[in-house]
């Protein structure tokens, strides 16, 4: 049995109610694009809590991959066509669709797993949290970057999260050409947006931001640095046309520094006053399928009648952080928050 497999093994036995029956949650998975595809996947990785009853997807060439490999799944080109079928709602289509769908699974009383950023803006966020108060149900946002085994070490580095501190995050990559229809801040920054204020549970009071726009007409690299009230300080960076592939978060303080690499899952500690030979001490963590996490978090929370793990409110503090951001870039100015 392969390492996944038993996450996924101890996942579902984390999810079993004993002695009770508990009816499946039939879902929809909105969008079948590269995303789509593995929360179609993991959809189906609960088959005690949930059954994927339905793929959305409106173009031909998605339709035809959906059915082949979603064989006994039902595909439909419009999401009427199976709202009455459904218990919740995966939203995975490009960003620009997020609003008007989650809008309808909201009037429609279903459950709702919406992919970051939540919508395109703060003021079309605020009237989902209006219409969610009118509708209790459960809605989560995918801000899957919370879920690295890294963050509940935290800790054990609790020297590093003491402020004044510098913070730097750093997430660039080789253009891949996906997420196009949005801006490098509405598709990378807002992981490390949000991430910044999870894990040092403060906002911003200030940003001050550069952008460019190199191979598309909208932003493919933006430099973003941030004030708090704390006296913490905070630099973003992200990118999708550089040269090579960088994720990771790196905190300088008096204790000294500390840098987690989200891609190699490692954690690395160079203390300012280190009693021993060797200056930096090297990490490890275990790395997790962050989808399926989110998953079972969703459905846990629709059967037990629970807060979601990542809520409406927080997807719209990170679409708010995201407008300031872009505003400081058009502007040239530093923007209060």
């Amino acid at each position: 049995m392969t390492r996944l497999e038993k996450q996924k093994l101890e996942l579902h036995r984390s999810t079993h109610n004993e002695g009770k029956v508990v009816s499946k949650i039939k879902v929809a998975v909105i969008g079948y694009g590269h995303l789509g595809k593995w929360h179609a996947q993991k959809a189906e990785s609960f088959p005690e809590l949930a059954e994927l009853r339905y793929i959305v997807e409106k173009f031909p060439a998605g339709i035809v991959a959906a059915k082949k490999a979603h064989p006994n799944v039902t595909v439909v080109d419009d999401i009427s066509k199976c709202i009455n079928d459904i218990d919740a709602g995966f939203v995975v289509t490009p960003t620009s669709f997020h609003y008007e769908i989650v809008e309808y699974l909201l009037k429609n009383k279903k459950h709702v797993f919406c992919e970051k950023p939540v919508t395109e803006t703060s003021a079309q966020a605020l009237k989902l949290k209006d219409l969610l108060e009118e509708n209790p149900v459960v809605l989560q946002v995918g801000h899957s970057e919370r879920f690295h085994q890294a963050w509940e070490q935290k800790k054990s580095y609790a020297q590093f999260f003491e402020s004044p501190s510098h913070i730097t995050l750093k997430r660039v990559a080789p253009f891949k050409g996906r997420a196009t229809d949005v801006d490098v801040v509405q598709d990378l920054m807002i992981h490390d947006l949000d991430l910044l204020v999870y894990l040092f549970g403060e906002t911003p009071v200030s940003v001050d931001a550069i952008g460019f726009k190199m191979r598309t007409n909208l932003y493919d690299y933006v430099t973003a640095n941030f004030r708090f009230k704390s006296g913490n300080r905070a630099t973003i960076t992200v990118g999708r046309n550089q040269t090579k592939e960088v994720r990771e978060l790196e905190i300088s303080n008096k204790a000294g520094t500390l840098v987690v690499d989200l891609m190699r899952n490692e954690i690395q500690e160079a203390l300012g006053a280190h009693p021993g030979p060797e200056f930096v001490k090297l990490e490890s963590y275990e790395k997790r399928d962050h989808l399926l996490l989110e998953h079972k978090n969703f459905y846990q929370s629709i059967t037990n009648k629970t807060a979601p793990i990542i809520s409406l409110d927080d997807g719209i503090l990170a679409v708010r952080l995201i407008d300031h951001v872009l505003e400081s870039v058009r502007t040239g100015k530093e923007v209060m928050l």
